[in-house]
């Protein structure tokens, strides 16, 4: 192979260097845009931020500027994001496992069902608020924790089944030959090989469902209903904290402002801490994974 003339060379390493710097610029604004939204919204909450805060519900008077807290907002949100997270799971694996292993990737099935989960993710969340209060005014309910579970399930689904989809695609089809050279079923390659090389991913598609469903509003607004008191089951209206948030910062007096942005900040933290425990639940499986 003849070397490069100096002319070429020259100009090959002035593009390698402007992409190096392009990207290290990208990576300092997307660092810098994190740190001032989180440092904006830490400021502003430490005046209202208190272990009763987290600790009490809200009392009367509360949207005036009194006492209270926002526990029934912090629990309200857990459970809500939790159930729906679940419900979108069983929805979503054995729908990934149908298209991966008991449809080749040249289906028309898989390709028309991969189309309609993208088309379900691009639709805004207050749609699936609305589909969702329609199901409620027909069936003759009324604004619960189920009925706000079952919305954001809805939401979370297509978001869950595209990340754990193409997880699973990238594993490689020596394995499911393997598998299958080795007398088992399609459902045990999906079980044994399948879920457990891409547990990882898949445990990043849920937290990544996760965390859209603990921190959308425009879903639970009809469906889910607004309360100051911590639900006792799943027909009792629940608050949760985007919810908090909103009504919070619509009022004119500056003490409840504060606590929409301590509010803010604890939303926010609980989305870390699951991230952070999900990444050291995600090094625990990859221990399966074939690399």
């Amino acid at each position: 192979m003849k070397p490069l003339p100096d002319a070429r060379l020259n100009r090959r390493k002035r593009t390698d260097r402007a992409f190096r710097v392009l990207a290290l610029a990208s990576a300092a604004a997307v660092l810098l845009s994190l740190v001032i939204i989180l440092g904006a919204i830490l400021w502003k909450s430490l005046p209202a931020l208190s272990l009763s805060m987290l600790t009490r519900t809200p009392k009367g008077g509360f949207y005036l500027g009194k006492e209270g807290g926002i526990l029934n907002a912090i629990v309200g949100s857990l459970e809500l994001a939790i159930g729906a997270t679940a419900i979108a799971f069983l929805l979503s694996l054995p729908l990934v496992l149908y298209l991966n292993v008991y449809k080749g990737r040249a289906s028309k099935t898989a390709v028309w069902t991969r189309f309609f989960l993208d088309v379900l993710w691009g639709v805004p969340s207050i749609v699936y608020g609305a589909f969702g209060f329609i199901v409620m005014l027909a069936l003759g309910l009324r604004a619960s924790l189920l009925a706000g579970m079952l919305t954001v399930a809805l939401l979370e689904f297509p978001i869950m089944s595209r990340a754990i989809d193409e997880v699973m695609r990238l594993v490689p089809r020596e394995l499911k030959e393997a598998s299958a050279s080795l007398g088992a079923t399609r459902f045990e390659t999906a079980v044994k090989v399948l879920v457990r090389q891409s547990a990882p991913g898949i445990l990043t598609g849920v937290l990544l469902a996760f965390g859209r469903g603990v921190g959308d509003a425009a879903s639970v607004l009809f469906t889910a209903g607004f309360t100051d008191r911590v639900p006792g089951g799943l027909l009792d209206p629940a608050a949760t904290l985007p919810l908090a948030i909103f009504f919070q910062l619509g009022t004119p007096f500056p003490e409840v402002r504060e606590r929409a942005y301590a509010s803010a900040a604890i939303l926010t933290l609980i989305i870390l801490v699951i991230s952070l425990a999900g990444r050291a639940l995600g090094r625990k499986a990859t221990r399966h994974v074939v690399k």
